[in-house]
């Protein structure tokens, strides 16, 4: 048997990279969905990457400025979070107390203690979690 030639499928980059437009808008939805989780200051600027305290007030009073892609990342991760908490909570509140309870699919840890581990990784695999949750699979 002899071996045949593969053509190869060039790469296609099929989602965009966000923008700084974009990422604005994230900035301050995130500040919204954190007042939603009842966060503090400490825990929201753990979310965010260890984000300054001082540049949390700024995204607060709507000054967003500059924000690199890890930072992108883990709002896009964040509000795949939410999306995902409310295809499984109808009711908003349900959610929003759902993300601090307890749970035995993480140990008895909240999914804000899995996410406050602080790692990006952790944003994704929670996402992934709820993804995977109301997909049934």
């Amino acid at each position: 048997m002899q071996l045949q030639p593969i053509a190869s499928t060039p790469f296609n980059r099929t989602s965009a990279e966000i923008t700084d437009v974009e990422a604005g808008a994230l900035a301050r939805t995130t500040v919204n969905l954190f007042n939603a989780w009842k966060l503090t200051e400490a825990q929201a600027c753990t979310l965010l990457g260890g984000l300054s305290a001082r540049t949390w007030a700024r995204w607060k009073e709507g000054n967003v400025g500059r924000v690199d892609r890890d930072l992108k990342m883990r709002m896009a991760h964040l509000m795949g979070i939410h999306k995902g908490v409310r295809h499984l909570f109808k009711d908003p509140s349900r959610g929003y107390e759902w993300i601090k309870a307890p749970n035995t699919a993480f140990g008895g840890k909240s999914a804000l203690d899995v996410m406050l581990q602080g790692e990006l990784s952790d944003l994704a695999v929670m996402r992934e979690w709820l993804d995977a949750e109301r997909s049934a699979w």
